[in-house]
């Protein structure tokens, strides 16, 4: 078995078209769905790692000319970060038991050392079974998967109620590593095919929003907003529930917002956002819809209401003018997915009352 980088600066065909296919097989059996897999374009763009602002390395576990396994790997480029993260790390079912995932791990760390970035943060995505779905986890008021029915024994994260069975492949493997369970997301999914006008009546249902004012775009952020989006952008990196997780500070101004906006249309991303206006004409909170390629599906991506400006039920605003500026963009999308902290209280309150159902945890896992 070889491990070795693929893509910077060019991506052969072959590897490319592999690699896409092996993130499906993933993608399916982590979240059951391939919904949500990112297109061969988008992938390739992804590969290249030219971002000016954020590093990104893949890795390829082969065997011969076969790819068995694979890691991304990614850090901001700011000097002062610490910190890298493994979204994605999986070797293929015909493959596994064989030392592949430990060697593509090991791999991962080295980059990040070499890199300057001693701590590296890892995911792993566990689906709720169907006894889960159907209550063996309670889920309360809030939307929050508690604890299980005590059959088996779970891990559990420093804040919030939800658990994962100890005895997970993924579980097994970060605690085996010296890793700990920092943090569990929710991961929830809303059914939106023919639901615009409940979104529309429930949104003008909660009156005028004085003294703040929504407006919608599809893209490319007004001029008139751009730089206190980019202090937004940047507070959100800090300011979400991170449980024991070291997520550090990402630096933006109106040129990365631009870059930003660039590199989503590049990979065929539609990106629309909702955000409430200020009196004094900055941005109080925002809320992203990212529409993928070649896909019905959605994903939620940052929703932050700056601490100042909390309170107003903003929130909930935000997100209904969002999914009826997504009806009007784009009436043929039928799903989204979104990713919330479960100690996030709040916005799982918000997401259940819009009618969200989790189906999955992602573990966010961290050496000490």
């Amino acid at each position: 078995m070889e491990i070795r980088r693929i893509g910077r600066p060019e991506i052969d065909d072959r590897e490319l078209d592999a690699y896409s296919r092996l993130v499906r097989v993933l993608d399916r059996e982590l979240l059951g769905t391939d919904e949500l897999t990112r297109s061969i374009d988008e992938l390739a763009l992804d590969l290249r790692d030219d971002d000016p602002y954020r590093a990104r390395v893949a890795l390829g576990a082969f065997e011969g000319d076969e790819l068995v396994g694979l890691a991304e790997i990614d850090w901001e480029r700011d000097e002062d970060a610490s910190t890298a993260y493994l979204p994605l790390l999986g070797v293929a079912p015909s493959h596994r038991r064989r030392g592949t995932g430990s060697a593509l791990l090991a791999e991962a760390e080295r980059v990040a050392q070499d890199a300057g970035r001693p701590t590296l943060v890892v995911s792993s995505e566990h689906l709720l079974d169907p006894g889960d779905r159907a209550g063996t986890e309670a889920e309360d008021e809030h939307g929050r998967l508690a604890g299980g029915d005590g059959s088996a024994e779970r891990v559990r994260p420093p804040q919030g109620d939800a658990s994962i069975e100890a005895d997970a492949t993924a579980v097994r493997f970060a605690t085996a590593r010296g890793y700990a369970l920092g943090q569990l997301d929710r991961i929830s999914v809303l059914d939106v095919g023919g639901r615009a006008a409940d979104f529309a009546a429930s949104l003008a249902a909660l009156g005028p929003g004085d003294p703040y004012r929504v407006v919608t775009w599809a893209d490319r952020v007004p001029d008139d907003l751009v730089d206190s989006m980019a202090y937004a952008h940047e507070r959100m990196s800090v300011d979400a529930p991170s449980g024991a997780i070291s997520y550090e500070l990402e630096h933006w101004d109106a040129a990365r917002v631009r870059d930003d906006e660039e590199r989503a249309a590049a990979r065929g991303r539609r990106n629309l956002t909702a955000a409430a206006v200020a009196p004094d004409g900055s941005v109080a909170g925002f809320t992203v819809l990212s529409l993928l390629a070649e896909s019905v599906a959605v994903e939620q991506w940052d929703t932050i209401v700056l601490a100042s400006h909390r309170g107003h039920g903003l929130g909930m605003r935000l997100k209904l003018a969002n999914l009826v500026h997504l009806d009007r963009a784009d009436p043929g999308r039928e799903r989204v997915f979104t990713w919330n902290a479960d100690e996030n209280e709040h916005m799982l309150a918000i997401n259940v009352a819009l009618g969200f159902r989790g189906f999955a945890h992602e573990a966010v896992w961290q050496r000490p």
